[in-house]
């Protein structure tokens, strides 16, 4: 049976944690679709070094846990003189390794936009900067939204793994909260509807977003 009583008293907790949880896949995201795209265009447009670089690290963030990307990263900052920033290294972490994912997303939106367009946009004397920003990236990511949607709902469940350097979101609060009052059902239940709303308001957010760049599409 539910203890109404537990449960009042960690939803203040869970609360503030849910902002940390949101916050650090918002954060992570930017990371990704920033990262993505720099490494779509560079691997696309970069010739054979910049393809190499994109293709190693695509490789390099696929082939290794984002476990021990997040260890490495959380460790790998106090040396160049960032310490005590968990939450910064756990949005590099994930967003990192999800902008290896963004990449081939993006990489497949860009090959399918026409060439027609590009040749057109060379005959007009546009440079390939201005290419890429006005006409290749725009569509791209339209095309690519509902696929980018679902990427970063895995990043909001990949966050509960920023627990293992500290970060207090909305899982490691829970295991905070049960090894105090022993009870495991009301608070994991309770996070769980947590995970499901925030991802329904990203997925409803993109919705709305694809709709209103319908229009971009050529």
């Amino acid at each position: 049976m539910v203890d109404l009583a537990i449960l009042s008293q960690a939803l203040p907790a869970i609360g503030t944690a849910a902002v940390v949880t949101v916050a650090l896949t918002l954060a992570a995201s930017l990371i990704s679709l920033v990262v993505g795209a720099l490494s779509a265009a560079v691997q696309l447009g970069g010739g054979p070094i910049g393809y190499a670089l994109s293709r190693t690290y695509v490789s390099l963030m696929r082939g290794t846990p984002l476990f021990v990307q997040l260890l490495v990263v959380y460790y790998g900052l106090p040396p160049i003189g960032i310490r005590g920033q968990a939450f910064l290294a756990a949005a590099l972490a994930i967003g990192l390794n999800s902008g290896a994912y963004t990449t081939e997303i993006l990489r497949a939106a860009i090959l399918a936009v026409p060439r027609g367009q590009l040749e057109a946009a060379t005959t007009i004397g546009l440079t390939w900067g201005k290419i890429w920003r006005r006409i290749v990236l725009p569509q791209a990511f339209v095309t690519s939204l509902p696929m980018l949607t679902a990427e970063f709902t895995i990043v909001l469940k990949s966050t509960p793994l920023a627990s293992v350097i500290a970060v207090t979101e909305m899982t490691y609060t829970g295991v905070l909260i049960q090894s105090r009052t022993y009870s495991a059902s009301e608070v994991f239940l309770t996070i769980a509807v947590g995970y499901i709303l925030i991802a329904q308001v990203l997925m409803r957010l993109s919705r709305s977003l694809e709709r209103r760049t319908r229009r971009l599409r050529f």
